[in-house]
């Protein structure tokens, strides 16, 4: 969005909301300037994927109503029309494992999407249920990545991840965390298990698993998914009534929201970005931030310096 004036995040969204009143005619067409989204590896495989994706938590969490529905069919949308793929669950997310299924098949994207949950339960037989369940809900035949939520008996199910990886039924195996509490056993497990992904919380305001997970990611060719982009919401509140600075045009950065993802995808080691949103006027602002230029290490400094502030 070149020469485009610096506006705050509910401005710069009733814009991008311009001309897209018929999302399935002309899904974002703020985008027609800039096809392609950045992608980055997957240092095990050599697959790119799409710097910018979708959360679940509590977002998708909804009934079969065609009223809660909706706004996520226009989430999904916008999505992989911006070109983005990557959409993470758990079946901790209540429902938002058979929402994702239910819509990403109606909506005919399976082939267009990558497709990541986790196992949350302990038991060898239990995580194998839990699984297979999830693959049931999610509907589908293989899952690009199925991750261990928040380390839950991870040496039993991380077992059942070798196996199903060698049959081809996951693609890749991944370890989630999501607040510095359980940073000590992710960076052991990097350490010495071969994984292909890590997801864990790192924004703006909270930048710890820059301090070591995000650099020994790197070291170890391991795929980082960023989790709290936003702090929980904390970095909006804290910038409430402010505006955006001037100087955030020259990463391109047109509101709050692409302020902090930008922020996040500066780092090297990240890998994608997955905001959780419901709201489709969000979800056109989150993709931004995969366009355009990267704030640079001074850009990072002044900002963290703003956020202090």
């Amino acid at each position: 969005m070149k020469n485009v004036k610096t506006i705050s995040r509910r401005s710069a969204t009733k814009l991008l909301a311009v001309g897209t009143s018929s999302l399935m005619i002309d899904p974002i067409s703020i985008l027609q300037n800039n096809p392609k989204m950045k992608r980055r590896i997957i240092p095990s495989s050599g697959e790119q994927i799409p710097v910018v994706g979708l959360g679940t938590w509590q977002t998708f969490d909804v009934g079969s109503s065609e009223s809660e529905r909706a706004p996520l069919k226009e989430v999904l949308q916008i999505l992989v029309a911006s070109g983005g793929s990557v959409i993470d669950s758990s079946p901790m997310y209540g429902r938002s494992e058979k929402v994702v299924g239910d819509l990403t098949t109606e909506l005919k994207l399976k082939d267009k999407i990558f497709e990541a949950t986790k196992v949350w339960t302990s038991g060898m037989e239990e995580g194998i249920q839990q699984m297979n369940n999830s693959f049931q809900l999610m509907q589908v035949p293989q899952m690009d990545l199925m991750q261990i939520h928040n380390l839950v008996d991870w040496n039993t199910h991380l077992k059942t991840l070798r196996k199903w990886k060698a049959e081809e039924k996951i693609s890749y195996i991944g370890i989630t965390h999501y607040n510095r509490g359980g940073y000590a056993e992710v960076e052991r497990i990097m350490k010495t298990e071969t994984i292909d992904f890590v997801q864990i919380d790192y924004n703006l305001g909270d930048r710890d698993a820059a301090e070591r997970i995000l650099p020994l990611a790197r070291d170890k060719g391991i795929a980082v998914l960023i989790n709290r982009p936003y702090g929980g919401g904390g970095l909006f509140r804290k910038t409430r009534n402010q505006s955006v600075p001037t100087w955030a045009n020259e990463f391109d950065a047109n509101s709050w929201g692409q302020f902090f993802l930008k922020f996040v995808l500066a780092h090297p080691a990240v890998t994608c970005v997955i905001p959780g949103t419901s709201k489709p006027k969000h979800m056109r602002d989150n993709v931004q931030a995969g366009f355009g230029k990267l704030p640079t290490a001074e850009h990072q400094r002044r900002m963290i310096e703003l956020i202090r502030a």
